[in-house]
């Protein structure tokens, strides 16, 4: 690439340190720094260098000097001087030596990968209106830093919306909002470090990037509770002690069953018994198909449970906008260290969702997107009896993915493997494991139509036969 340098430049642009102690000569020194600088690439192919008057004087030496470091330097191919021209940079630097071939792995051109929402389909008009009547309408004070608990607008709209559609008991003054469930379960879990918790229980098979992750980081010790088919098996949590549960109830993650009133009952009993807290990760709830909704576990222990929500799946996550309800008890240490970690959420986003949730867009959004994401979701069953009928699919009645329990003789990571060499993306439930279980994989539909998933089991099916 051509440079864009002028003649204009002076020495403390070639960066042409001298040492006058040095037994070197002075004309040696600029000759070398000069080098240097064409080597690197530091000095690009073409630039002009300055005029030997110009560096002569920056230099504080005498022209004579930069005159003989000059005509070395074309004589040796690095520089090129025509009489009443500049002077320039004729060389590059020297080319990288030959790498080894690298691999890359055959591109994934169908990917059933899961925790995505179909951002194509986000309100984008009505978000708009939403954004301009709040630069329009909201009063200046709300354009400072934002409490930790977060505008008061969008916590009286979430309370209101978690209320009436996810059957909650929330008080305004106890919603957190967060930059998304990512950091709502970090602030949870420093506070009950803090506290002087030492354990947190998980579902076993669970999301490994959240509750996990933050918890190890903490210094907590993690432990794992077998999960069957209706989600966490409270049999086995009654002989669990730990000073925290994070649950899936309403859609356990990833295999999608559906707590139970009678263990719902169980959870909460463990919680008090164990003065331990319970938080509930209500990621996908608003996604059902062939189901009534399911409430909230906070409905029924509002002073144990921890509610925790984001719009990464409902709108989009690139919004970083998710909630917490806690107990009354432990709302302001999380708003204080949600302070303590970023100064609040944006408080114009906070704002727009408020405006978004109160005009009813945020409804009309999840009705628009059910048949969508419903329609999807019959594709990929259908093209899994059609391509795969070994394949057993799970907790298929919500939600933006289904696993699939794996037939006697196929693991996970052969199918894994022969779905990449054929295109596909597929993973496994191995990998969300903290102990053993059975073989399955986690197809997730949100972001495929219908050709795309027939396309997809298609190219999986003759992968493996």
């Amino acid at each position: 690439m051509v440079g864009s340098w002028t003649n204009s430049g002076a020495a403390s642009d070639l960066l042409i340190p001298l040492d006058r102690a040095a037994p070197v000569a002075l004309h040696r020194q600029i000759e070398t720094a000069i080098r240097e600088g064409v080597r690197s690439g530091r000095l690009p192919l073409g630039a002009s260098v300055p005029p030997t008057r110009t560096l002569a004087a920056d230099l504080g030496v005498s022209r004579g000097i930069v005159v003989e470091a000059y005509q070395q330097l074309v004589a040796e191919g690095y520089l090129s001087s025509r009489p009443g021209g500049y002077t320039t940079v004729a060389a590059g630097p020297s080319p990288a030596p030959p790498q080894a071939p690298v691999r890359v792995p055959p591109e994934v051109r169908i990917d059933f990968g899961y925790g995505r929402a179909d951002v194509a389909h986000f309100p984008r008009a009505a978000w708009l209106r939403s954004l301009r009547r709040v630069l329009t309408q909201a009063p200046d004070d709300r354009f400072g830093y934002a409490s930790g608990g977060g505008v008061p607008e969008l916590r009286l709209a979430l309370a209101d919306y978690l209320n009436r559609v996810r059957g909650t008991n929330a008080a305004p003054s106890n919603v957190v909002v967060t930059s998304g469930f990512a950091q709502g379960i970090a602030l949870v879990v420093q506070v009950l470090a803090r506290r002087g918790a030492r354990r947190i229980a998980v579902e076993d098979p669970s999301a490994d990037d959240d509750a996990r992750e933050h918890a190890r980081a903490a210094g907590l010790e993690v432990v794992g509770v077998p999960v069957g088919p209706d989600g966490v098996d409270v049999a086995a949590l009654a002989g669990v002690s730990a000073n925290a549960l994070v649950l899936t109830p309403s859609h356990q993650w990833p295999t999608g069953g559906v707590l139970p009133p009678p263990a719902r009952a169980a959870v909460l009993r463990w919680a008090r018994e164990h003065d331990a807290v319970v938080v509930e990760d209500d990621y996908d709830a608003e996604h059902r198909y062939d189901r009534a909704p399911v409430g909230a576990l906070q409905g029924l222990g509002p002073d144990r449970v921890v509610y925790a929500g984001t719009a990464s799946k409902t709108l989009a996550p690139g919004l970083r906008i998710g909630w917490l309800v806690p107990p009354a008890w432990l709302v302001d240490e999380l708003a204080a260290a949600k302070v303590r970690a970023d100064r609040g959420s944006s408080a114009v986003d906070q704002l727009a969702l408020a405006d978004f949730l109160a005009h009813g867009e945020f409804d009309r959004h999840l009705r628009r997107m059910r048949p969508v994401y419903r329609r999807r979701r019959d594709a990929l069953l259908a093209g899994l009896a059609r391509h795969l009928p070994g394949f057993r699919p799970a907790g298929v009645a919500a939600g933006l993915h289904l696993v699939a329990w794996l037939p006697p003789g196929l693991t996970e990571d052969e199918v894994v493997a022969a779905g990449r060499s054929a295109g596909v993306g597929v993973g496994g439930v191995g990998r969300y494991r903290l102990g053993p279980g059975p073989e399955g994989l986690i197809f997730g539909y949100a972001t495929l139509d219908p050709p795309a998933i027939e396309e997809g089991l298609a190219l999986l099916s003759g992968a493996l036969h």
